[in-house]
C-alpha cells in the first residue's frame, strides 16, 4: 500500500502557495516545473516545496485534508503548516477531519 502526502509548494516569482497531494510529492514538483500542459501551477513558475505531511494510506482521507486546507483560503494557515512542516499532529489538529460517523 502506498503513503499520501499532503504538499505544499512555493514560488517566488508570484508570492503564491500551492497545496496538494500525492504518492510522492518530489515528482509531483518535477510535474507541476515542467508539465507542458496550461494549468494555475504552470503559471507561476518556478515551484519549491516548502512542506510535506505523510498523511494517509487512504487516498480519500488525503483528499480530505486537503480540501479542508484549500477550503480555509488562509496564507497564515499554510505558513504555520510550513512552520510545522512534518507534524501529522500538528496538521490533524489544525485540519480536524472526521475519521468516521457518530
Amino acid at each position: 500500500m502506498f503513503m499520501f502526502y499532503i504538499y505544499i509548494i512555493y514560488s517566488a516569482t508570484s508570492d503564491k502557495y500551492y497545496v496538494g497531494y500525492s504518492i510522492d510529492p518530489e515528482r509531483r514538483l518535477v510535474e507541476h516545473n515542467n508539465n507542458e500542459r496550461i494549468s494555475y501551477t504552470s503559471k507561476h513558475r518556478p515551484w519549491e516545496l516548502k512542506a510535506t505531511f505523510a498523511v494517509s494510506e487512504s487516498r480519500s482521507v488525503t483528499m480530505q485534508y486537503e480540501k479542508k486546507i484549500k477550503q480555509m483560503k488562509s496564507r497564515r494557515i499554510i505558513e504555520l503548516l510550513i512552520e510545522h512542516k512534518g507534524e501529522m499532529d500538528f496538521l490533524a489538529q489544525l485540519v480536524r477531519v472526521p475519521t468516521g460517523r457518530d
